[in-house]
């Protein structure tokens, strides 16, 4: 289906597929050496179907950047295993979240995290999120009274720098997601009743 968009570009099929390709160019080399052209050889287009969808290659990298935090986003909704206890639940829903973000960011680390530090809403929505888990937590006596404002907060700086910080040394997976969940084992534990 196409239609136009208040700016007049089109958004079709063709649009998505123009971020897909994007994506994927991005995972392969990162998001620095990106171009149009890139995406033009790619995808086998001209300039004025690329043009008549998106202004230039940041608008399309904000697509990208959207797709990849609605992803994240999904991990967290609804996410519990009813066999397990809350705090399992917790270690694999903040585990699956790192491990795809390590995979989807790993190229494009650097333009994902830079856009998540200037994105309030991404970390709003992420620590309200979070919130809401330390609430439940709390109303269920599972852990100690805690500022869940500060510390939603908290666990979202812990994440994202963690996440960060393995990547840019080029830890290999395994091992990351082995020493993010030894790690983060003291911060359940500490919050335990």
């Amino acid at each position: 289906m196409t239609r136009n968009d208040k700016s007049g570009l089109i958004r079709d099929e063709m649009s998505d597929k123009i971020i897909d390709t994007a994506e994927e160019l991005a995972v392969e080399s990162g998001t620095e050496d990106l171009t149009v052209r890139k995406i033009l050889r790619s995808l086998g287009i001209t300039n004025r179907v690329f043009y008549n969808r998106f202004h230039n290659i940041g608008e399309v990298l904000e697509k990208v950047y959207e797709k990849t935090v609605l992803k994240a986003r999904n991990c967290i909704m609804a996410r519990s295993d009813a066999k397990k206890d809350f705090f399992e639940n917790v270690y694999d829903l903040v585990s699956e979240i790192i491990s795809m973000s390590y995979d989807s960011r790993k190229q494009m680390s650097s333009f994902v995290f830079e856009t998540d530090s200037n994105e309030t809403e991404n970390r709003r929505w992420w620590t309200s999120e979070i919130k809401k888990m330390i609430d439940y937590a709390i109303d269920k006596n599972y852990i100690k009274k805690v500022d869940s404002d500060v510390l939603s907060h908290s666990i979202w700086c812990f994440c994202r720098g963690y996440n960060a910080d393995v990547i840019a040394q080029n830890i290999p997976k395994e091992e990351a997601m082995a020493n993010f969940r030894y790690s983060f084992s003291f911060v359940i534990e500490g919050l335990k009743k």
